[in-house]
């Protein structure tokens, strides 16, 4: 049972199980082609390739688009992400999927406004990701510049592997925890979704 295997096992568990889905592999390899500061490529796409894998669904199906998050605060105007954002695109163009690029430099700028909280500026991509909403979520992925796959997991691989969905009350509100796991129970109904803590 992967969930039981030590961490190195479980790494090399995680690189064949994505492996499996080719537009994520596709995404790591022009990601790094973009050069972009300290990248990861995130969230839904790294854990639901696995929930497809272990339950014997196609690896890619279900998958709503691949996050890539960046960071450079040395410049968070709109016109920089965006210049970023569109050289993504065409680097992008024919995979039969979103890919969505973002600067976790700037979210600081936006959160409250879209999630009714505030947010405080990320010191890095790690930083990002930590402040998911699950801690499932809370994996990421890039390329060295040698090829070697660099993983980002401060929950560990456990829960990944075992289909659990634990939340991460850190910033998101519960709302979107709710809505997201609702979500997800439809797609995976063989997960095991945790409740949000009450105070």
């Amino acid at each position: 049972m992967t969930t039981r295997l030590p961490l190195d096992e479980q790494l090399a568990a995680l690189q064949d199980t994505l492996s499996r889905n080719e537009t994520l592999l596709e995404v790591l390899n022009r990601t790094a082609t973009l050069d972009l500061p300290g990248w990861y490529l995130t969230a839904g796409c790294l854990f639901q390739t696995v929930w497809n894998v272990a339950t014997g669904r196609p690896p890619a199906e279900g998958i709503k688009d691949y996050d890539v998050f960046y960071f450079d605060d040395g410049d968070l105007s709109w016109e920089s992400e965006d210049k970023v954002i569109r050289a993504a695109a065409d680097v992008f163009a024919d995979l039969p999927a979103d890919v969505e690029v973002r600067n976790e430099a700037r979210v600081h700028l936006w959160y409250e406004r879209k999630f009714g909280v505030p947010c405080a500026p990320y010191t890095s991509t790690e930083a990002a990701i930590d402040s998911f909403a699950a801690t499932t979520c809370c994996l990421g992925v890039r390329l060295t510049p040698d090829g070697r796959w660099r993983v980002y997991a401060p929950h560990g691989l456990s829960d990944v592997f075992g289909l659990v969905v634990r939340p991460n009350p850190v910033l998101a509100p519960r709302a979107v925890y709710e809505a997201k796991t609702e979500r997800w129970r439809r797609q995976w109904p063989e997960l095991t979704v945790l409740d949000w803590p009450t105070a």
